[in-house]
């Protein structure tokens, strides 16, 4: 969570609430991976703005209730996070299209794709569709002399002569 934006929080905080209001602070911060200092800070901040109520359910257990201002924050967020996810999905296909203009300028109609997880998934994608065939970074030793797409992050790079000649 260290990564996410202070709106991605809240979302994940008011859905693992919404899911299980008699969730504690601790099982909170197990899943989220962070500490539990942190979950009480965003807890108390939501708390604050009007939207979760923190009611005693034992001596010593809370139960968190999201208001209806809450369930209308947290639907926003779901929409500015569906929007940001679509803005990063678009401009990363056209990232890659524009990357395999040079790959064919450069004679290539094949790519290399180092690197995984769902930006990678996109350039695998953007390829197919494109029609450059993909070989993954360990699928073939014959692929080391083809160009490279790195993806870094959010981020893609073209290598046209990964072996530096």
């Amino acid at each position: 969570m260290a990564s996410e934006s202070l709106s991605d929080r809240e979302l994940t905080l008011l859905e693992q609430i919404e899911h299980d209001p008699d969730v504690t602070q601790a099982s909170l911060a197990a899943q989220l991976g962070v500490a539990v200092g942190t979950v009480n800070w965003h807890i108390k901040r939501l708390v604050s703005k009007g939207y979760v109520k923190v009611k005693r359910a034992q001596r010593r257990k809370l139960r968190y209730i999201i208001t209806p201002e809450g369930l209308a924050f947290r639907a926003l967020l779901t929409v500015d996070y569906i929007e940001s996810s679509m803005r990063l999905y678009r401009r990363t296909r056209q990232r890659v299209r524009d990357l395999l203009g040079q790959i064919r300028q450069a004679g290539y109609d094949q790519v290399v794709i180092d690197g995984d997880g769902d930006i990678a998934d996109i350039c695998r994608l953007t390829c197919l569709e494109q029609g450059v065939r993909v070989f993954d970074g360990h699928e073939n030793a014959a692929a080391v002399h083809l160009p490279v797409l790195e993806v870094a992050g959010t981020r893609v790079f073209l290598h046209l002569d990964p072996r530096g000649e």
